[in-house]
C-alpha cells in the first residue's frame, strides 16, 4: 500500500515515474471527449472518497474525473457534513471508510490530520492539500515544465511570495530532479526551517533570498501564489508585506527573455501578479491546471497499482 502525502516521502524514480504515466496518459486522450473512460481503463471499479475541509475547484474536479476516466466511480465528502464535523476521532473515520472505499484523497487544514488519517487507514491516502503542503500541485507544475522545456534538469525556478505550502514541495522536488530554486521571500514568510533543512541534506540547489529581483534574475521559470490564504487572519498585514513581490512585467523582465510565468491559482490579479503577466504569452497557468487531471491520474494509480 502506498500513501501520497509529500514529494519529499518519493524517490526520484518513483516521481520520474508519476511524470512519465501522466505525460503518456495525457497524449492517449487526444480526441476523446472528456467524459469518456481511457482506452483500457486502469481501475475499474475502484472507488474514491474525497473529504474536503477547505474550498476547492481544481483538486474536486480533477480528482472526480480522472477516478472517472480511468474506470472507477468517486464520492465528495465536506467534513462538516460527516461525523468527523461533530467529533469522531480521526481514527475511526479512517478505519471505517477504508472498508467503503478503495482509497481516500483529502484537503486538509492541518498535516498532522491526514499524516493521522494515513497511520489508520487500510488503504491509500492523498493528500490533496495542507497547511504544509500541497504535492498534487507539484506534479501538474514539473508536468506543465517537462511539456515546455523537455527536461527539468538544469532549469532554474524563481519562487516570489510567501515561503508557503506550494513552496514547501517545490523545495523537495528540487530534491528529486536536478533543478535549482531561489525563493524571494520577505523576513517572516520564509519556508519551514525542517524544508529548507531537507534541502540542504538532500544536496538540493535552493537558496533563500529577500531580495526579489535577485531571486528572479536569470530564471527560466517564476512562480507565484496568492498572498492570503484560506483560514489566513491577517489579510491587510500580509498584503502590506507582501507587496513588493508583485509579478509585473518588470519583474518578469529580469528573468530570462523565454522565461514562463506559473501559478497554482486562484489568482488574485493585481495582488501577487499582474494582469500583463498571468495573462499575458509567457503565462502557462491554464496548461497547469489542465494537468491536474492527468497527475493525479499518475498519482491514483501509482497509489492503487503498485
Amino acid at each position: 500500500m502506498r500513501h501520497f502525502l509529500d514529494i519529499a516521502d518519493l524517490s526520484t524514480a518513483d516521481l520520474k515515474a508519476i511524470l512519465a504515466d501522466a505525460h503518456a496518459m495525457k497524449a492517449a486522450r487526444k480526441g476523446l471527449p472528456k467524459g469518456a473512460l481511457d482506452v483500457g481503463p486502469a481501475l475499474p471499479g475502484r472507488a474514491l472518497a474525497m473529504i474536503f475541509e477547505k474550498s476547492s475547484t481544481r483538486t474536486r474536479v480533477s480528482f472526480d474525473m480522472a477516478i472517472r476516466q480511468l474506470g472507477g466511480s468517486s464520492l465528495v465528502l465536506n467534513a462538516a457534513d460527516m461525523q468527523l464535523g461533530r467529533g469522531e476521532s480521526i481514527a475511526d473515520t479512517a478505519q471505517v471508510l477504508s472498508r467503503f472505499v478503495d482509497a481516500v484523497m483529502i484537503r486538509a487544514n492541518a498535516h498532522e490530520d491526514v499524516a493521522e488519517f494515513a497511520h489508520h487507514a487500510s488503504v491509500p491516502v492523498i493528500n490533496g492539500l495542507t497547511d504544509r503542503s500541497h504535492p498534487c500541485q507539484i506534479i501538474a507544475d514539473l508536468m506543465t515544465l517537462e511539456e515546455h522545456f523537455g527536461d527539468l534538469d538544469g532549469l532554474h525556478l524563481a519562487w516570489v511570495g510567501d515561503g508557503n505550502n506550494v513552496a514547501a514541495s517545490f523545495i523537495h522536488a528540487a530534491a528529486r530532479l536536478g533543478f535549482s530554486l531561489t525563493l524571494g521571500c520577505p523576513d517572516g514568510y520564509a519556508p519551514r526551517e525542517d524544508d529548507l533543512a531537507f534541502a540542504t541534506n538532500s544536496g538540493a540547489k535552493v537558496e533563500l533570498t529577500s531580495d526579489v529581483n535577485a531571486a528572479v534574475a536569470g530564471a527560466d521559470v517564476v512562480i507565484a501564489d496568492t498572498f492570503v490564504s484560506m483560514g489566513d487572519a491577517d489579510a491587510d498585514k500580509r498584503l502590506a508585506d507582501l507587496a513588493p513581490y508583485c509579478v509585473t512585467e518588470g519583474l518578469m523582465a529580469q528573468a530570462k527573455r523565454e522565461a514562463v510565468f506559473l501559478h497554482c491559482l486562484p489568482a488574485h490579479r493585481g495582488e501577487e501578479v499582474s494582469a500583463a503577466v498571468i495573462d499575458g504569452p509567457q503565462s502557462l497557468v491554464f496548461d497547469e491546471a489542465e494537468n491536474r487531471l492527468h497527475g493525479q491520474k499518475a498519482v491514483l494509480k501509482w497509489c492503487l497499482l503498485p
